[in-house]
C-alpha cells in the first residue's frame, strides 16, 4: 500500500520561508512522478508543483522563482522548499503521486496534508 506523509508545514510572517517533505512508503517511489498540491479554505485544489522521473519540474505562475520542488530517490522523499512565501499562499499542502514516471496529470495517490499560514 502506497502511503505519503507530509511534515514541515506551520505558521510564518510574510516573506518568510518553510520547507515541505514528504516521505513515501514504497521503494519504487522513484519510478513515478510526484507533486504538491494546495487547498485553501473555498477554493479548490491546485498543482503547486511536480517532478518527474527525470527530475523535470514544473510549477503553478503564482510560485514560479519562489517556490522549488526536489526529490531524493534515496530517501524515497520529495521536498518542496518555499521562499518569500505571501498570505495567499496559506493553504493545506498536499503530496500526491501518479502511476507514470512522467506527469501526465493522473494522480492516483495523496497524502493527508499540511498546513501552511501565512501572516502579513
Amino acid at each position: 500500500q502506497v502511503q505519503l506523509v507530509e511534515s514541515g508545514g506551520g505558521s510564518v510572517q510574510s516573506g518568510g520561508s518553510l520547507r515541505l517533505s514528504c516521505a513515501a512508503s514504497a521503494s519504487t517511489y522513484r519510478l513515478y512522478c510526484m507533486g504538491w498540491f494546495r487547498q485553501a479554505p473555498g477554493k479548490e485544489r491546485e498543482k503547486v508543483a511536480g517532478i518527474d522521473t527525470s527530475h523535470r519540474t514544473t510549477y503553478a505562475d503564482s510560485v514560479k522563482g519562489r517556490f522549488t520542488i526536489s526529490r531524493e530517490d534515496a530517501k524515497n522523499t520529495v521536498a518542496l522548499q518555499m521562499y518569500n512565501l505571501k498570505p495567499e499562499d496559506t493553504a493545506m499542502y498536499y503530496c500526491a503521486r501518479e502511476n507514470t514516471g512522467y506527469c501526465s496529470g493522473s494522480w492516483s495517490y495523496w497524502g493527508q496534508g499540511t498546513q501552511v499560514t501565512v501572516s502579513s
